[in-house]
Order: C-alpha cells, then sequence, then structure tokens
C-alpha cells in the first residue's frame, strides 16, 4: 500500500512534442486539438452489438511541433479542433513508418485549460517517415 501510494505523488513530467521517439511510451503530454476526422465507425449505439468501434485521427501539437493522435471510441468526443487536453500515459505506435500517439485503457486523455501556447504548425512529426533497420551485430 506504501509502495502505491509513493507511485501516485510522483508529479508527472511533460514532454515536448518534439521529444517523442519511436517505440517510446509513457508520456503525459499538453497538446492542443489542430483538427478530427473520424476514419472509421462500425456499429451503431443502438445496434444489436455491444460495442461501438470509432477511430479518428486527431492533429495535436504544442509549441515545437504536431503529431497525429489515433483517438478511440469515448475518446474521439474529447478531440474537438482548439480543444487542449492532457495525454496520460501516451505511447509512440508506428503505422506505415509514421509515429502516431495513442492512449489506451492504461492511460487518459483529460480536457483541460485552454494552454496559452500556438501549435508549431510546420514541424509534424507524422510526416518523418522512420525505415525499421535490423542491426545485425557480427
Amino acid at each position: 500500500m506504501a509502495e502505491e501510494a509513493k507511485a501516485g505523488m510522483r508529479k508527472p513530467v511533460f514532454a515536448k512534442v518534439d521529444q517523442l521517439r519511436p517505440g517510446t511510451s509513457g508520456h503525459t503530454i499538453v497538446v492542443k486539438v489542430v483538427s478530427s476526422k473520424t476514419v472509421l465507425q462500425r456499429g451503431r449505439p443502438d445496434g444489436p452489438q455491444v460495442r461501438q468501434m470509432r477511430l479518428a485521427e486527431c492533429l495535436v501539437g504544442d509549441e515545437t511541433g504536431m503529431i497525429v493522435f489515433t483517438a478511440r471510441n469515448d475518446q474521439v468526443d474529447l478531440m474537438k479542433p482548439d480543444t487542449t487536453v492532457i495525454l496520460r500515459n501516451a505511447k509512440i505506435d508506428m503505422f506505415k513508418g509514421s509515429m502516431r500517439l495513442a492512449v489506451d485503457k492504461w492511460g487518459r486523455v483529460e480536457v483541460s485549460e485552454p494552454a496559452s501556447f500556438t501549435v508549431k504548425e510546420d514541424n509534424n512529426l507524422s510526416l518523418v517517415e522512420f525505415e525499421l533497420v535490423n542491426v545485425v551485430e557480427e
């Protein structure tokens, strides 16, 4: 119990968009939503199936750059343009060689007070292509 209390007291270290790297996780980051478009909507809320599946690709960013955030289900409703959100325990997923930010069930998306920064729109990290290189050690 004491261990848990200590872990909960740790102040999150806020990351900046331009510090995000492939294969990293556990990021807490404050971003503004630049745009959001629904890319998948499966199932009607009043349909027979229990689970509705929704995906949206959102451009989010801070004063250092932008990245695509993949919002799932209830997260989609929070990602409205000009909204400031805190992504807690976010991770980087790779999609076709580019970085995407995501928050799974271990993280949280919270709407926060409007941030004072202006999003740096000419540095989109999701446009940077990474090549998977297998390093063979001899």
